[in-house]
């Protein structure tokens, strides 16, 4: 797009450019991300202003900057920075008749089932997708500009902390498929209840075309908040499920000796064997989820099955695992933390534990649940417990402590730590060859590092799993 194209879809005014001054590549908000022909969007922060780095920008090779004042290279200047970067997404969206919108929210697992689609659709036709989860509104706008005359799949990742944030979205890139996964705890202090969660995550269906026009609602249909969705859209909608009846079923669903999932994939009438290379038994969940959609848009059930069966974990800190010369198994699950994650990650560890081997859980603060933090974070002490878990490391404050609270006294041991550096002590003391360890807190605790030092551990020489 020209600057003239970009300036009449968002408004604003074209400073310091020649005629013909074209963008290329991505529009992106970090400068370090900057590809030739790209636009650089100058975000004004508390500690870092954007505006400061547009001369580097433009110096990396990008064509111009999206900014709220000149700053004397070629630049569109508009008033509101983020939201003109939204409405160029939308240009950009609507330029790309051919390609196929593909929203996905959730409570948990959307950052997985987005994967699985990155990782499956590509058999059928150019996909672009979040990488990582960026998800929000200048997440969104970043990966849709990624998107090309020859993208036939936009798989995005929609997230929300409010009434509305997804309603936003969809508005940037109205979706043709939506995939609602589950409604659970997450961001329940900002929401205020489970019932505002679901309010919220349906608007990704209520965003859709008709059924005439191609929408598709993929909806879990062992979630009774998710399958209550199929009322607010007027889109075609196929369920999936495990426990309940559903368009699309995994039966015969059964665990490996590394918590790998396999299952029969069952539609209309036909089935397909599927044998997964994720870990934990949640992500047979995730895994139907991307073959619905599949299967929706029309693709024959041996080759869905064939596709998800490759997928792997590619989001840093989405349960990647990781074996080290020592036979310690790290499970790096650090990314992020919401209640229903994080007892499913506590059953994937259970289940790479097995009978033999020690399962030691290093869990940091959950986030973000307000008035029933305390709650929940004893209750997940005390799942630690019934699995049977032979070490807790419990890391932060208060809600820390109530991890220890609901794990001691039922035979497991117990050690807290007010930090990532006095963990760290704790597990290179600790650990003995053969653990499985399990790493996971809300990404604001800082585990990630934690994670990676403990798979880098000198002199243990690392392999996947």
């Amino acid at each position: 797009m020209t600057l003239q194209e970009i300036r009449a879809a968002i408004g604003g005014a074209v400073h310091d450019a020649a005629e013909g001054v074209t963008v290329t590549a991505p529009v992106v908000f970090d400068s370090r991300c900057v590809e030739a022909g790209g636009m650089f969007v100058a975000l004004p922060g508390e500690r870092v202003d954007g505006h400061d780095y547009a001369a580097q920008a433009i110096e990396a090779g990008a064509a111009a900057v999206l900014a709220s004042r000149p700053v004397g290279v070629p630049a569109v200047v508009v008033e509101d920075v983020p939201t003109a970067y939204g409405r160029l997404a939308r240009a950009v969206v609507d330029r790309l008749p051919q390609t196929t919108v593909i929203g996905v929210t959730g409570s948990v697992g959307k950052t997985s089932t987005k994967d699985i689609l990155a990782q499956m659709l590509p058999s059928w036709g150019a996909t672009v997708a979040n990488r990582a989860s960026n998800n929000n509104e200048l997440g969104l706008p970043y990966t849709v500009t990624r998107a090309t005359a020859d993208t036939r799949y936009l798989v995005l990742e929609m997230g929300a902390r409010g009434i509305g944030h997804v309603a936003y979205l969809t508005r940037i890139a109205p979706p043709t498929v939506s995939v609602v996964t589950r409604v659970g705890h997450a961001h329940l202090g900002e929401f205020g209840s489970v019932e505002n969660i679901a309010q919220a995550k349906g608007e990704i269906v209520e965003a859709l075309p008709d059924a005439r026009d191609g929408g598709l609602a993929v909806l879990n249909g062992d979630d009774a908040l998710v399958a209550a969705m199929a009322s607010r859209t007027r889109a075609r909608v196929l369920t999936y499920g495990i426990d309940n009846p559903a368009d699309v079923r995994a039966e015969r669903v059964t665990v490996d000796e590394l918590g790998r999932a396999s299952f029969r994939l069952m539609h209309d009438g036909q089935a397909a064997e599927v044998r997964l290379r994720l870990y934990g038994l949640h992500q047979a969940s995730n895994a139907l989820a991307a073959a619905t959609v599949a299967l929706g848009l029309g693709h024959p059930i041996e080759a869905v099955a064939e596709a998800v069966s490759q997928a792997e974990a590619v989001s840093p800190g989405r349960m990647q695992v990781s074996t080290r010369a020592d036979g310690v198994t790290v499970i790096n699950d650090a990314y992020n933390a919401a209640p229903d994650a994080m007892r499913a990650a506590l059953r994937a560890l259970h289940a790479m534990a097995g009978d033999g081997r020690r399962a030691v859980a290093v869990l940091g603060e959950m986030a973000e649940l307000g008035e029933h933090a305390a709650q929940v974070h004893r209750e997940i002490g005390q799942q630690v417990a019934e699995i049977g878990a032979g070490w807790l490391v419990a890391i932060g404050g208060a809600d820390a402590e109530q991890y220890a609270s609901g794990a001691a006294g039922n035979g497991t041991a117990v050690d807290r730590a007010g930090n990532v550096a006095e963990a760290w002590e704790l597990l290179r003391d600790g650990l003995r060859p053969g653990d499985v360890v399990l790493v996971k807190a809300a990404n604001s605790a800082g585990l990630l590092a934690l994670a990676d030092k403990l798979v880098e551990e000198p002199g243990a020489v690392t392999a996947q799993a």
